[in-house]
């Protein structure tokens, strides 16, 4: 009988990786490729974030991938951390945020290339992946950019 290969992309999530499988390993491709995904049931259409395999809504396991990328969310809260559990120690300050994207929450870093004194609660903010050393990847919230053409970013 042939060994089965073991799908563990979910161990090189984050600064410190807690599990290394995931019935939703996909997002871990996904953020390879630049995109945060989320999972979106396809019968009762609650969005989930971090994405996940079956639906709370209705128990049901029919999901679809959605893009948090292409989302703006405003800051519901955020703090600064000066002091991290085992394994953060390096990364310390950083700012964690709460962003609400209207069908769903995230709760995830701030990008440090906010200061903090530009950080507002309600600011509009986008998610974005971001490649961390030794291979490993988060992904980390930053200032959404002004529509182009002047239209509302949230419309």
């Amino acid at each position: 009988m042939a060994k089965m290969e073991i799908d563990d992309r979910f161990s090189r999530f984050g600064t410190v990786g807690f599990t290394a499988t995931s019935r939703v390993n996909d997002f871990m491709g996904y953020l390879d490729e630049g995109r945060v995904m989320g999972t979106c049931c396809k019968t009762c259409k609650l969005d989930f974030f971090p994405p996940r395999a079956d639906c709370s809504g209705c128990l049901g396991n029919d999901l679809s991938w959605f893009d948090a990328g292409e989302k703006t969310g405003s800051l519901l809260t955020f703090s600064k951390m000066k002091y991290g559990p085992k394994g953060f120690e390096d990364d310390l300050p950083y700012t964690i945020a709460v962003v609400d994207f209207g069908s769903f929450k995230m709760f995830g870093r701030m990008s440090r290339d906010l200061e903090d004194e530009d950080i507002r609660i309600g600011m509009t903010l986008r998610v974005r992946a971001n490649p961390l050393e030794g291979g490993r990847i988060n992904y980390v919230f930053h200032r959404a950019e002004p529509a182009r053409d002047g239209a509302d970013i949230n419309a």
